[in-house]
């Protein structure tokens, strides 16, 4: 595997700084870059694995180092960056300066959550850098949280299932409204209905007064760690770097949108740490506008248990965009994450042409192995969880 690091320089609020990209694979013109999710998600260090499975499917991958994380977190003097140089449209340069100094004209631009409202970002700032684009869990607008939100209710809260009475059940128990929101969208976003209701009904069951269903209440404190947030900056050096990047999200995307006052609202997730961060400003983008300018040929890829950025955004921008075509798989949020060989199948139809024949590919994504860390944390719990009681 043909592999290189380089430093694109760039300046920040007056100080050079670096910003790193790794690339992969067999050179080409067009080589397709892929920005994953966050902010606060490393490039270089998590997703090796992925950067190794596409070249060997003959993709030239380049990764770009989010500014603020991992080996693009500090200035050519060793300084953390500031809080003040977190701004999407500085992202989109850092990845137009990367495209320079690897001497390419234009790419192809894979985005996943965050990601595909920066790539989006980069269309739209420099459409000439644009050969194509797939939008993975497309996120597209801070005004979308009300989408948000009724699909969010429309499955734990509203329907006849049992899975929403189980959750009316604890949340009506006193169960923090916040933490059990963000653990039956974990996972029913990663393992669906087969794994949300043993888990739930293990929760029901185990919280009567002296009564305790181990493996139920691990996978349930598991889950709390994978997604809920405490308050806290915890960082993971190169994988995970919130602290800083995070300014993003709340400034420009919406991240402490106020509460609704209704039960499961997914804007508190972040309200522990709205305190550490800029409120919102505005978006960089009107996004709505711009996707309408899109001349390239568009993917969105989208699972059909996405709680967090909804299935209906991504037909939306199909139905503006001049040349886009969605993809339905079964999965949560995020593809690049949990099911990444349906990814590169559908980048593969994007750079060959063929990307107008995915709509009727879900069933082939579908069967497609699923690997990586995310991929395996399903049966995981599911082996915690073990088979629902009569």
């Amino acid at each position: 595997m043909w592999t290189s690091v380089s430093n694109a320089l760039v300046t920040v609020d007056a100080k050079a700084h670096l910003t790193v990209d790794v690339r992969t694979g067999p050179r080409t013109r067009q080589p397709t870059v892929v920005v994953p999710g966050g902010p606060g998600l490393g490039s270089v260090l998590p997703y090796r694995g992925l950067r190794r499975r596409a070249a060997r499917l003959g993709h030239d991958l380049i990764m770009v180092e989010h500014r603020g994380v991992g080996l693009s977190r500090t200035d050519t003097a060793g300084r953390d960056l500031p809080v003040s140089a977190m701004r999407i449209a500085a992202v989109a340069g850092d990845i137009a300066a990367v495209l320079d100094r690897e001497a390419v004209d234009s790419a192809y631009l894979v985005g996943s959550s965050y990601g595909s409202y920066v790539v989006s970002c980069v269309g739209a700032l420099y459409p000439e850098r644009v050969a194509g684009m797939l939008l993975d869990s497309a996120l597209q607008s801070s005004a979308d949280i009300d989408l948000e939100r009724r699909a969010v209710r429309s499955v734990f809260w509203d329907a006849d299932t049992a899975i929403a009475a189980d959750v009316r059940r604890l949340y009506l128990r006193g169960e923090d409204g916040r933490r059990l929101l963000d653990v039956v969208r974990a996972a029913y976003e990663l393992g669906g209905p087969e794994l949300l209701g043993p888990l739930l009904r293990g929760r029901v069951r185990g919280r009567a007064p002296g009564r305790l269903r181990v493996p139920a209440g691990a996978a349930w404190r598991l889950l709390e760690a994978y997604a809920t947030m405490d308050g806290s900056l915890a960082r993971v050096p190169g994988v995970y770097e919130f602290d800083i990047a995070g300014a993003i999200g709340f400034r420009e995307l919406g991240y402490g949108a106020p509460a609704d006052g209704q039960p499961l609202d997914p804007a508190l997730t972040y309200a522990p740490l709205a305190p550490l961060f800029p409120g919102f400003d505005a978006e960089p983008v009107d996004l709505g506008r711009e996707v309408s300018r899109f001349t390239w040929p568009m993917v969105l890829l989208s699972g059909t248990r996405d709680l967090r950025t909804p299935p209906d955004i991504a037909d939306r921008v199909a139905s503006i965009a001049p040349d886009a075509a969605v993809t339905r798989i079964e999965n949560g949020h995020s593809a690049l994450d949990t099911h990444p060989a349906a990814l590169m199948r559908a980048l593969d139809h994007l750079v060959t042409g063929r990307h107008a024949a995915l709509p009727g590919q879900g069933e082939a994504l579908n069967a497609l192995p699923r690997r990586g860390v995310s991929a395996r944390f399903p049966t995981l719990l599911e082996g915690l969880v073990g088979h629902a009681e009569p």
